[in-house]
């Protein structure tokens, strides 16, 4: 499935032409980095269900919130991971986890841009990744996917908690 999505009402489109990981995908290799700088793989995220809320900047309210609300949310899931991903250098989200008391799931960086690119969520123009919520599988397997349509919009959390007790 290729995502069709809009900045500000404006159609964003996607140079490679890839489509994106959906429902009954793996997730592709890719790498990130966590908090100790320690580089991790899509095969480090194995063995337990794992929500990936991907947000373009942190540092955006939009992007602040969702992540906020899945950190709440992650209380309730104890045998789910959560993760967020963001191009934002590692220093700036210890520095935002922080500030803001989320501590409930890991934040992972992409400023190498390899999951951007792995998952084709990267939009070269806006520099940023697009905003996706995906549910995997103790296997990596993706169960559920939300692509938000709008970027500057949160994901329809009603429908990630509906897939996250369908799972349970």
């Amino acid at each position: 499935m290729a995502i069709k999505i809009k900045l500000n009402n404006n159609p964003v489109s996607w140079l490679t032409g890839k489509k994106q990981p959906n429902v009954g995908d793996y997730l592709p290799e890719f790498k990130l980095t966590n908090f100790e700088n320690t580089i991790i793989s899509n095969n480090d995220l194995k063995g337990k269900k794992t929500l990936i809320s991907v947000v373009p900047d942190l540092d955006t309210d939009i992007c602040s919130l969702e992540t906020k609300k899945f950190n709440e949310t992650a209380d309730k899931y104890k045998d789910i991971n959560f993760i967020t991903v963001s191009n934002n250098p590692v220093e700036f989200q210890k520095n935002w986890c922080a500030a803001n008391n989320v501590n409930n799931m890991e934040i992972f960086s992409d400023v190498m841009g390899d999951f951007g690119k792995a998952m084709n969520l990267y939009i070269p123009l806006f520099k940023h990744l697009a905003r996706v919520v995906y549910v995997t599988d103790e296997e990596g397997k993706i169960i559920y996917c939300q692509p938000v349509k709008e970027i500057a919009s949160e994901p329809d959390y009603d429908s990630v908690t509906q897939a996250l007790n369908n799972i349970m």
